[in-house]
Protein backbone atom coordinates (compact mmCIF):
# COMPACT_ATOMS: atom_id res chain seq x y z
CA UNK A 1 0.00 0.00 0.00
CA UNK A 2 2.01 2.93 -1.42
CA UNK A 3 0.47 6.22 0.51
CA UNK A 4 3.12 8.54 -0.96
CA UNK A 5 2.00 10.75 -3.51
CA UNK A 6 4.17 14.01 -4.35
CA UNK A 7 1.33 16.11 -4.52
CA UNK A 8 0.17 15.49 -0.76
CA UNK A 9 1.36 15.43 2.71
CA UNK A 10 1.48 12.79 4.91
CA UNK A 11 -0.73 14.61 6.90
CA UNK A 12 -3.62 15.13 4.48
CA UNK A 13 -3.21 11.40 3.99
CA UNK A 14 -3.37 10.42 7.87
CA UNK A 15 -6.50 12.71 8.19
CA UNK A 16 -7.95 11.05 5.21
CA UNK A 17 -7.41 7.45 6.49
CA UNK A 18 -7.28 7.78 10.44
CA UNK A 19 -10.56 6.48 11.50
CA UNK A 20 -10.69 3.68 9.06
CA UNK A 21 -7.97 1.48 7.33
CA UNK A 22 -6.61 -2.03 7.08
CA UNK A 23 -3.99 -1.50 10.26
CA UNK A 24 -6.43 0.01 12.55
CA UNK A 25 -7.63 -2.66 15.63
CA UNK A 26 -10.58 -0.61 17.61
CA UNK A 27 -11.43 -2.45 21.16
CA UNK A 28 -14.19 -1.11 22.70
CA UNK A 29 -14.08 -3.79 25.99
CA UNK A 30 -10.98 -1.76 26.95
CA UNK A 31 -12.43 1.79 26.97
CA UNK A 32 -12.20 2.37 23.58
CA UNK A 33 -8.67 1.93 23.03
CA UNK A 34 -7.23 1.58 18.92
CA UNK A 35 -4.06 -0.64 18.09
CA UNK A 36 -2.15 -0.58 14.89
CA UNK A 37 -1.26 -3.83 13.31
CA UNK A 38 1.09 -2.09 10.83
CA UNK A 39 4.51 -3.77 10.69
CA UNK A 40 6.58 -0.99 10.78
CA UNK A 41 4.96 0.42 13.54
CA UNK A 42 7.08 -0.40 16.57
CA UNK A 43 4.71 0.46 19.71
CA UNK A 44 1.26 -0.75 18.02
CA UNK A 45 -0.66 2.34 18.69
CA UNK A 46 -3.00 4.01 16.28
CA UNK A 47 -1.59 7.52 16.19
CA UNK A 48 0.33 9.57 13.49
CA UNK A 49 3.77 9.41 15.12
CA UNK A 50 4.08 5.78 14.53
CA UNK A 51 2.01 4.81 11.56
CA UNK A 52 4.59 3.18 9.27
CA UNK A 53 2.03 3.41 6.03
CA UNK A 54 1.68 7.06 6.22
CA UNK A 55 5.32 8.60 7.16
CA UNK A 56 7.78 9.01 4.71
CA UNK A 57 10.37 6.79 6.27
CA UNK A 58 9.28 4.43 8.90
CA UNK A 59 10.93 1.21 10.42
CA UNK A 60 9.80 -1.88 11.71
CA UNK A 61 11.36 -4.61 13.78
CA UNK A 62 9.73 -8.02 13.45
CA UNK A 63 10.29 -11.34 14.69
CA UNK A 64 10.83 -14.04 12.45
CA UNK A 65 11.66 -17.74 13.01
CA UNK A 66 14.43 -17.56 15.42
CA UNK A 67 16.34 -14.21 14.10
CA UNK A 68 15.28 -10.33 14.17
CA UNK A 69 14.27 -8.38 10.84
CA UNK A 70 14.31 -4.58 10.77
CA UNK A 71 12.84 -3.52 7.42
CA UNK A 72 13.37 0.46 7.03
CA UNK A 73 11.24 2.27 4.45
CA UNK A 74 12.97 3.57 1.25
CA UNK A 75 11.76 7.48 0.62
CA UNK A 76 13.43 7.06 -3.37
CA UNK A 77 11.06 4.51 -4.11
CA UNK A 78 7.73 5.08 -3.08
CA UNK A 79 6.21 4.66 -6.09
CA UNK A 80 7.60 0.77 -6.44
CA UNK A 81 6.38 -1.23 -3.39
CA UNK A 82 8.92 -4.34 -4.42
CA UNK A 83 11.61 -2.25 -3.94
CA UNK A 84 10.15 0.36 -0.56
CA UNK A 85 11.53 -1.60 2.11
CA UNK A 86 15.24 -2.75 3.06
CA UNK A 87 15.46 -5.68 5.51
CA UNK A 88 18.43 -6.81 7.53
CA UNK A 89 18.17 -9.95 9.35
CA UNK A 90 19.87 -10.98 12.67
CA UNK A 91 20.43 -14.23 13.88
CA UNK A 92 20.12 -15.39 17.49
CA UNK A 93 23.80 -15.61 17.59
CA UNK A 94 24.27 -11.99 16.79
CA UNK A 95 25.05 -10.58 20.25
CA UNK A 96 23.00 -8.19 22.06
CA UNK A 97 24.89 -4.81 21.79
CA UNK A 98 25.64 -5.73 18.39
CA UNK A 99 22.05 -5.97 17.29
CA UNK A 100 21.24 -2.86 19.50
CA UNK A 101 24.00 -0.80 17.93
CA UNK A 102 22.95 -1.23 14.89
CA UNK A 103 19.44 -0.45 15.40
CA UNK A 104 20.78 2.98 16.64
CA UNK A 105 22.81 3.01 13.84
CA UNK A 106 20.01 2.59 11.45
CA UNK A 107 17.54 4.97 13.40
CA UNK A 108 19.20 7.59 14.57
CA UNK A 109 22.72 7.80 13.89
CA UNK A 110 22.11 7.98 10.27
CA UNK A 111 19.66 10.39 10.28
CA UNK A 112 16.68 8.36 10.50
CA UNK A 113 14.08 8.72 12.60
CA UNK A 114 15.61 9.92 15.59
CA UNK A 115 12.70 10.06 17.34
CA UNK A 116 12.14 6.47 17.36
CA UNK A 117 15.20 5.28 18.78
CA UNK A 118 14.07 4.25 22.41
CA UNK A 119 11.29 2.74 20.64
CA UNK A 120 13.24 0.60 18.53
CA UNK A 121 16.02 -0.43 21.17
CA UNK A 122 12.86 -1.14 23.23
CA UNK A 123 11.34 -3.69 20.70
CA UNK A 124 14.31 -5.67 19.58
CA UNK A 125 15.11 -6.40 23.33
CA UNK A 126 11.57 -7.33 23.69
CA UNK A 127 11.68 -9.81 20.89
CA UNK A 128 15.16 -10.45 21.63
CA UNK A 129 14.03 -11.65 25.27
CA UNK A 130 10.84 -14.02 23.43
CA UNK A 131 13.13 -15.60 21.38
CA UNK A 132 15.66 -16.74 24.39
CA UNK A 133 15.24 -20.45 26.32
CA UNK A 134 14.18 -20.58 29.81
CA UNK A 135 16.70 -22.13 32.31
CA UNK A 136 14.92 -24.77 34.07
CA UNK A 137 15.03 -24.30 38.12
CA UNK A 138 17.55 -26.19 40.02
CA UNK A 139 15.34 -28.40 42.70
CA UNK A 140 15.91 -26.74 45.80
CA UNK A 141 17.94 -28.94 48.77
CA UNK A 142 16.48 -29.46 52.24
CA UNK A 143 18.09 -27.30 54.66
CA UNK A 144 18.57 -26.68 58.56
CA UNK A 145 15.95 -29.07 60.86
CA UNK A 146 14.39 -30.83 56.40
CA UNK A 147 18.17 -31.91 55.96
CA UNK A 148 19.47 -33.19 59.55
CA UNK A 149 15.76 -35.40 59.33
CA UNK A 150 16.89 -36.63 55.96
CA UNK A 151 20.68 -37.13 56.65
CA UNK A 152 19.96 -39.30 59.25
CA UNK A 153 17.32 -41.54 57.99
Amino acid sequence: MSTTHENLSSDIIWEVVRHQNAYLVKRSGAGGVQFSRDPLNLTNKHSRKHAGFVNPQAIGINADSNTVAVTTKLTQHHNKPAKNHSTSSYKSSTPQRKLYKSVVNSTAKNGYRSDLRADAVARASAIRLSQVDKKEKKASKPRGKKAQKSESS
